[in-house]
């Protein structure tokens, strides 16, 4: 892959890591599996779920392109977002906090993105990497040139991109909302009240409508040998990337090792939906899509007899492991799931 990035120089991947080794033997594990060979990655979602992914990935690899949704439109980053008409930084934020490294200097800038500045004043509740963001997008005039000096800064072990260089928004059609009618339909829009509503979600569209992809994932995307998407809020983290006709082509046109990788539970959005219903989910929004691996919490998955079948239907296999923090709280340990990923692509734990 050659970055074309001010900040990145061209290099050639193949030569610095001596070929991608990648056989594709019916996406098994990939390739030899060597100590030095390391995948390049392709992680697709927001929030706290690719973040997670993120803090996994990062113990396998260093050639992680994290792919951020653009949608988000609560808190700092739509206070930011509405008084610059920039991209909501919030979630790119928490991606390059992710990929910084496990020493004293990463953790404190993880520490330092991810604090919010307190009181009463105007700048209460903004988180200080969102301003960070924000001032060089000003500065730049180039959101990936921005965040990628912002990666330099912070040492991340990997590149944030986001999905689209135009802020987004989602609507999403509900039944439920009332409970005197609960078979009537509405429509709630903004990822900040999707997230939180208690009614069903039904389907999700963007505004605007097929937006473009940025050329830098595009180009990431092509140049993988591995692509994962989820976990995170289903409806408005995980398939916004399927809402983008550019991404969606990609992600077919690849020969990368697809992984699908499910939350643990259902929770908020998809509270109640069985593994299988988030797999029927993702389908009905794009019936073309197919993967390879569907990763599972081994509890989680073992709820539902159906799950095998749906992931059948999108070309998948199943691969649970135990993947939950062991406070039993509804999040992915990250060295359990880095330690599930490592067994899929057939590589080593750094």
């Amino acid at each position: 892959m050659t970055m074309t990035s001010q900040f990145y120089p061209e290099y050639d991947d193949n030569a610095a890591y001596g070929g991608n080794g990648y056989e594709g033997n019916d996406y098994g594990p990939i390739g030899a599996a060597t100590p030095m060979y390391r995948p390049a990655v392709t992680a697709f979602g927001g929030g706290h779920g690719l973040a997670a992914s993120l803090r996994a990935m990062r113990r396998i690899t260093d050639r992680i392109t994290a792919v951020v949704t653009v949608a988000d439109n609560g808190g700092s980053s739509g206070r930011l977002r509405e008084e610059f008409d920039c991209l909501p930084p919030g979630d790119l934020r928490q991606a390059l906090a992710a990929l910084c490294a496990d020493d004293f200097v990463g953790r404190t800038w993880a520490q330092v993105m991810q604090s919010r500045f307190r009181g009463d004043g105007p700048l209460a509740g903004h988180a200080i990497g969102n301003l960070l963001i924000a001032g060089l997008w000003q500065e730049l005039d180039d959101p990936v040139a921005g965040l990628d000096m912002v990666g330099q800064l912070l040492g991340t072990r990997g590149r944030v991109l986001p999905m689209s260089l135009m802020p987004l928004d989602i609507t999403a059609e509900v039944v439920g909302l009332d409970p005197n009618r609960p078979d009537e339909m509405y429509s709630l829009t903004g990822q900040s009240t999707i997230a939180k509503t208690s009614a069903e979600v039904i389907e999700v569209h963007l505004d605007p409508p097929d937006p473009p992809a940025s050329p830098s994932v595009l180009e990431a995307i092509e140049t993988s040998d591995v692509l994962v998407l989820g976990p995170g809020s289903w409806f408005t983290s995980v398939m916004p990337h399927l809402l983008v006709p550019q991404i969606v082509e990609a992600i077919m046109d690849s020969d990368a090792l697809k992984i699908l990788t499910l939350n643990v539970a259902g929770a908020d959005e998809t509270n109640g939906f069985s593994p299988a219903r988030h797999l029927e989910v993702l389908a009905e929004h794009e019936p073309r899509i197919r993967f390879d691996v569907v990763l599972a919490d081994r509890s989680f998955a073992r709820s539902d007899p159906h799950l095998g079948t749906f992931a059948r239907n999108l070309g998948a296999r199943i691969v649970e492991a135990d993947l939950a923090m062991h406070d039993g709280s509804a999040r992915h340990d990250p060295l359990r799931l880095a330690s599930a990923y490592a067994e899929v692509m057939g590589v080593h734990i750094r």
